[in-house]
This record gives C-alpha cells, structure tokens and sequence, in this order.
C-alpha cells in the first residue's frame, strides 16, 4: 500500500473526550446519531442488532450509498465538517433534507464503545478500518493536535453488494441494558419516522422490532388530541405559525416523570432538537402534567445562523428567531389548556351520563336558573378537575342529583308518597291547578275508604272531620274520624277537650276549604282555562300540595270514633 494511501483524522484528544464521551454517554443517543447518518446517505432503512451472547457488541447497518476510501478521509474522519455548506445544497442525491451538519455526530460512538469497526462499500468496492479509543489517547499531551491513522482492514475490496455502510461497536462500557423493546421506545422518540425509512432492532436472535411513530405514545391512554395546525383555532401574527406542523396528546391520566415524555418534542428534519418542554417558566396547571406530543419546525434549519444545539437536545432560545418562536410556542399552550378543559369536560360529562343513568344535560334542563348558576362551580369541579378520580367524580355527581333531584322544588316538598306519585306528571306539564286538583279527589276517596257514612265529597269531609256544629247549649257533634285520638301529652295525659275540638275543627275546615279551593271550581269552569289564566302558579301550586300533602298524614293516621 503506498505511503499516501492511507487515513488520517487530525484533533486534539481534548475534542474528542468533551464532544465524545462526556456528551453521548447512553446508548440511545448514540444509536440516533448512527441513524441519522445512513438516512443523509439515502438508505431506506437501517438495522441495529444488539449482541451479548459472548462479548457486547453493537452493529449498526444501512444501504445505503456509501463511502469510497478518500470520502472516508475527506468527510467521514474530518472533525466539524459542515456537509451543507460543502456539497453546496440542503439535500441529499436522493432529495431528503439533510440532518447532518456540524461533523460531530461521528465522535458519539466514543461515548460508549472503545473501539469501533466501519465497513463501507460504494460502487461494489468495500473499504474498512478500525479506530481503538486506547490509540488516539496515546500521547500525554490530551490538548496538542494530532494525526490519527486508523486501522485499514479493507481497501477497495471487490463486493457483492453494491453500497452500504455497517458500523460495528466494541469494548463497551456503560451500556448495562441490552433490551431492544426498551431501545426501540427510546429511539421512537428521536425521530418522525419516515414511510420510506426503516429502524430495526434486534437482540441476538430474537424476533427484529420494526420502529413506527405510534411507538412514542403506545404507553399513553389519549383523551384529547390534536392536529397542528388543522385542530388549533388560534389567532397571531407570528410568520411561521402555519409551517408548524405535528401532533399533540393530552393523556388520560398524569404522565410519569420517569418517561421523559411530559412537554412537547421539537423535531428538525425528522429528527428531535429540543428536548419535551413547556416553552414556560410557569407551568403550575394540571393540564401541563397531561401534555405531550411533537412539532415539526424545519423552518429552524433554514436561518443564517446556526440554533440547534451541538447535542440536539435543546435550541439556542437566546436567539431572536427562537425567542418569537418561544413566544408563540407559549401562547398556544394558553390556547390549549383551555381548549382542553373544554374537550376534556364533555368527555367527562359522557363518561358520567354513563355512569350514572342520568345525562348531566337533561338533568339540568329541569333545575331552576337560580340554582344552575349555583351548580355551575361544582359541575365544573366535577368535570374539569383533572387529579379527581373518575369513580370519585361519579360518585360525587350522583349524589349530587340525589340531593337535586330535576324539578327540585317539587321533590323537597317531601309530599306524601301518594300525593307524589299522582300529581307530578301534571306539575311537570304545568298545569298547576289541576294537579292539586286531582291530588283532592284522591284525597276524598282515600276518606271514603275510612267512612262508614256513604256520603261524597263536600258532605263527606263534613262529616268525616268537621260536622255542622249547632249552636251552644247544644251538645257538639263529634267527626266520624279522629285525627287526634292517639296523641297524649309527653306525661301520658290526655289533652284538654278544648284543645281536641279546635284540632279537629281546624283540620276539617282546611280539608273542606282544599274542595272548595281546589276541586269545586270545575264544576263552572273548564280547567284549561284555569290552567292558561296564570291564577294557579308554580308556587301556588307547591304551597296548596304541602298543605294537602298534611291533609294525607293525618287521615293515614286517623281512627274512628
């Protein structure tokens, strides 16, 4: 091999260790930097095999185009490459939008592995070589620049395979967990996974893991969600407003901190630049403990100045285009927090007519206003309150209308359960005239079913409580029902005659006036002119049944004398 072939990477060890080892420390974003690396080269997936049946081993391989020899010298071991500026284009040969820009990501791998194998082929000519951690640290002066020359296993080796890449990581370290469900979910959240790019991921021989997007919030039971831009009706002047695109999830219930996934993701050419965030310095609603999701904001890319941060974890928000970002960013988590607790009440509600037989909305379409402007406050606690329980809310809610019951005037009257039964129909269509009415012939047949007299109506309730008394000396006669025979004094005395006959006269003469008031009046008049005349009200009606609703105990209770 002749002396200049060879290759060679120039940096000082220092680099290496800060941008390196110290900023790629876990498996997951190492992996992504591999990945975002073969889809710059146009592959249409990319395969991860983690391998621990004897030593640890990683294999990351793509198809697609490849390096040949003096690409790998010129870009691949060039230290802070900037590809864009380069190849003099945003894209790829194959027209995607390229990620790569800093020629850093390469260094990632040092982060986890000590020694690293690269094979690549291009034009069915296969080149590979190995670097070895050890090796570049092997001068005592970690801050003076260097050459470096790799390992050359391979130059330009005839291939079978026409172009691809395969990268193989050895001696590592830290890395203690080689599950690939667990590094699947992880890279999930690195990425908007296009149709046309592939990530698998494999452990040994079991079975290979295909990465889709769904992956991210497989774990998430979503309540709300939404489309950006389509579902977010929000009024600004901020200029990129419609080129933020992406989707948003409020979850079920709050999501667990250990997830890393509370906030909202922003993602650059596919692939994740800030970290999920809140764009907020105050973030004390409940709403922000239920929210994730991602942007796409590719726009970012595109500035004269660079904004994206060397470990794409976080953007530089000191500049003026991130600021105004921020800006909107924040005004859109004050649209959607309210926009949630709207959504989320009606979800709620639902949930609740479900649970308890009884729809909210019909429910408080038979309450007075005066007391639905009360409810309004504990309805809304009920529904909106995100850290209560649903079985709590339901539970609460039910009691609620136990206590509320529709037409509640009526029900609190606590009528007797045979005046109740009766008259409520007519008191729900409102023709309050006649369901006291007919609350009072009920009345008189009840009294009938006691008598022994005969009689109907008016005489009746005459003869049962309040006979025509003569006047004195005459002897007073006595009611054929006795609504006081039972009573006695707490000493077990019985009470003064005086005070039993203006008992019982008194409650023969409010029986008597219900017929008159009541019932007596249909006999000249049609009750639906009674019941259009507005003579009769709601409260008229309400008052004159609680006094008849009186009237039933006693006769209940009444014995013959």
């Amino acid at each position: 091999m002749n002396k200049t072939e060879k290759l060679k990477m120039t940096f000082t060890p220092n680099t290496i260790e800060h941008l390196g080892v110290r900023m790629y420390s876990t498996l997951p974003p190492v992996i992504a930097e591999l990945i975002a690396n073969a889809q710059d080269a146009d592959a249409t997936g990319v395969k991860i095999h983690l391998s621990d049946t004897a030593d640890k081993e990683i294999v990351i391989s793509d198809d697609g185009h490849g390096m040949s020899f003096e690409d790998i010298n010129s870009k691949f071991l060039r230290i802070g490459r900037n590809r864009r500026n380069e190849e003099g284009g945003q894209t790829s040969p194959g027209g995607r939008k390229v990620i790569g820009k800093k020629g850093l990501g390469k260094l990632s791998f040092f982060g986890i592995a000590h020694e690293i194998e690269v094979r690549t082929t291009q034009d069915h000519k296969r080149n590979s070589f190995v670097m070895r951690w050890e090796d570049i640290l092997s001068d005592d002066d970690q801050s003076k620049q260097k050459d470096y020359s790799p390992e050359i296993l391979e130059k330009d080796v005839k291939s079978s395979d026409k172009a691809g890449t395969t990268i193989i990581l050895r001696k590592i370290e830290r890395v203690s967990d080689f599950d690939a469900n667990s590094l699947a979910d992880k890279l999930s959240k690195f990425f908007i996974i296009d149709p046309d790019f592939n990530i698998y991921v494999k452990h040994n021989n079991e079975k290979t893991i295909l990465i889709e997007n769904d992956r991210k919030y497989s774990n998430l039971t979503k309540e709300v969600e939404w489309q950006v831009p389509a579902d977010i009706d929000l009024e600004s002047d901020y200029e990129k407003q419609s080129e933020i695109r992406g989707h948003l999830i409020a979850a079920e219930k709050p999501i667990p901190p250990a997830t890393n996934m509370k906030g909202i993701t922003l993602f650059s050419r596919k692939k994740l630049v800030n970290s999920p965030e809140y764009f907020s310095d105050s973030t004390s609603s409940h709403f922000f403990t239920y929210l994730t999701g991602w942007l796409e904001v590719d726009f970012i890319d595109d500035l004269g100045e660079d904004v994206i941060g060397t470990n794409r974890q976080s953007l530089n928000w000191e500049h003026p285009d991130m600021v105004a970002l921020r800006e909107y960013l924040q005004k859109m988590l004050r649209w959607l927090e309210t926009d949630w607790r709207k959504k989320r009440a009606k979800i709620k509600e639902k949930k609740f007519d479900e649970g308890t037989g009884l729809k909210i909305g019909e429910w408080r379409e038979h309450i007075p206003k005066n007391i639905n402007d009360n409810l309004d406050p504990i309805i809304n606690a009920l529904t909106q309150d995100a850290e209560l329980p649903d079985n709590e809310a339901i539970a609460s809610l039910k009691g609620l209308q136990n206590i509320i019951k529709p037409y509640p005037y009526f029900h609190w009257q606590n009528l007797h359960p045979t005046l109740h039964n009766l008259v409520f129909p007519f008191y729900k269509s409102e023709d309050y005239y006649r369901a006291v009415s007919e609350g009072v012939i009920k009345y008189v047949r009840e009294i009938q079913k006691k008598s022994t007299s005969g009689l109907n109506d008016s005489a009746l309730i005459k003869f049962a409580f309040a006979p025509d008394q003569p006047p004195p000396p005459a002897p007073q006669a006595n009611p054929e029902l006795s609504v006081t025979k039972k009573f006695k004094r707490p000493n077990g005395t019985n009470f003064e005659n005086d005070t039993i006959s203006n008992i019982r006269r008194g409650h023969g003469l409010l029986a008597h006036a219900m017929w008159l008031a009541f019932r007596n009046p249909i006999h000249h008049e049609l009750t639906s002119d009674l019941k259009d005349s507005g003579l009769y009200t709601e409260q008229d009606c309400l008052d004159a049944l609680g006094l008849l609703s009186h009237l039933f105990r006693r006769l209940e209770n009444s014995e013959l004398t």
